[in-house]
C-alpha cells in the first residue's frame, strides 16, 4: 500500500481535496495501517463548492473534515486544468460507499447506519448483510427528533461501530457527523445523501454511459426539473473555471 505522503492534495477555491488515483487507492489508504482510519469523508462537487462560498457554516463543516474527495467530474476537470499532469480521478460517493461496505464485510468492520425512511433503511441493512456479510451493529432512520440526538450518539458509542454512514442530505448529515464525533471520535464517518435509496432500487441512478461522460448532473436535472435553481450555481462555477479562478 502507498504511504499517505505519496497522495497529492489540490486546492479548489480554498478547499483541500485529496487526489486519489482511483477508488481502490482510496480504500487501501483508509485501511493502510491494517485498521480502519478515523475521520470524516465529505464528497465535493461544484454545487457544494459554490454553496460553501456563501454559507460560512457549511464551509466550516467541510474544512473540519479530514477527507474531501472529488465526487463530481467538474472538480476533476478543474484540478486537471489548474494542475497540469494531475492523475486524480472522480470517486463517486455512491460507489465509494458500496466499496467501503464490501471492504467492511471482508474485514469484519462494525457498521452503524443512519438516515432514510424506515423501510428503505431496513432493506439496506438486509441487502448489506446478504450481499457482503456486513456486520451492522446498529441503525437509526432519519425521522428522529432533535432531542433524541444525544441518545443516538450514545448508542453509536456503545455499539463500537468503526464506520458510521449518514444519509440525511447536506448540510444536515455533516452537522450530525460533526456533533457525533465530539461524543464518539473513534469511527470513520461518511455522509451519503440518497445512496440508500439508490442501493435498494427506490431511486434510479443515471445510466453508466451518462456517468462516464460526466453528465450525471444533467440526468438528475431531466429526471427532477425542480432542481434547476440549484443548477444555476454551476454557471458561476463555470465562470470561475474558464477564467482560472478556481
Amino acid at each position: 500500500m502507498e504511504n499517505t505522503n505519496t497522495i497529492p492534495h489540490y486546492d479548489i477555491r480554498g478547499i483541500d481535496i485529496w487526489g486519489f488515483r482511483d477508488m481502490a487507492q482510496f480504500l487501501d489508504h483508509l485501511y493502510e495501517t491494517g485498521a480502519l482510519k478515523t475521520g470524516t469523508l465529505v464528497a465535493i462537487n461544484a454545487e457544494k463548492v459554490m454553496t460553501a462560498e456563501q454559507d460560512k457554516a457549511l464551509r466550516e463543516l467541510i474544512d473540519g473534515a479530514e477527507y474531501k474527495f472529488a465526487d463530481g467530474i467538474s472538480i476533476v476537470r478543474a484540478v486537471r486544468r489548474k494542475y497540469p499532469g494531475a492523475q486524480m480521478s472522480r470517486v463517486a460517493g455512491a460507489d465509494l460507499w458500496e466499496g467501503l461496505m464490501e471492504r467492511a464485510g471482508k474485514e469484519g468492520t462494525p457498521v452503524f447506519l443512519i438516515g432514510g425512511r424506515p423501510e428503505v433503511l431496513a432493506e439496506t441493512e438486509e441487502k448489506l448483510r446478504t450481499q457482503w456479510n456486513v456486520n451492522i451493529v446498529g441503525s437509526q432512520d432519519g425521522y428522529f427528533k432533535p432531542e433524541d440526538r444525544e441518545a443516538l450518539f450514545e448508542r453509536i458509542r456503545a455499539s463500537g461501530a468503526r464506520v458510521v454512514t449518514v444519509a440525511m442530505g447536506s448540510p444536515r448529515q455533516e452537522i450530525l457527523m460533526r456533533d457525533c464525533r465530539r461524543v464518539y471520535p473513534d469511527a470513520l464517518y461518511m455522509g451519503v445523501g440518497g445512496t440508500y435509496d439508490v442501493f435498494t432500487g427506490h431511486v434510479k441512478r443515471a445510466p453508466k454511459v451518462w456517468r462516464d461522460l460526466g453528465l450525471e448532473w444533467l440526468y438528475r436535472l431531466l429526471s427532477q426539473p425542480t432542481r434547476w435553481r440549484r443548477q444555476l450555481k454551476l454557471l458561476k462555477y463555470l465562470t470561475y473555471h474558464y477564467t482560472g479562478r478556481l
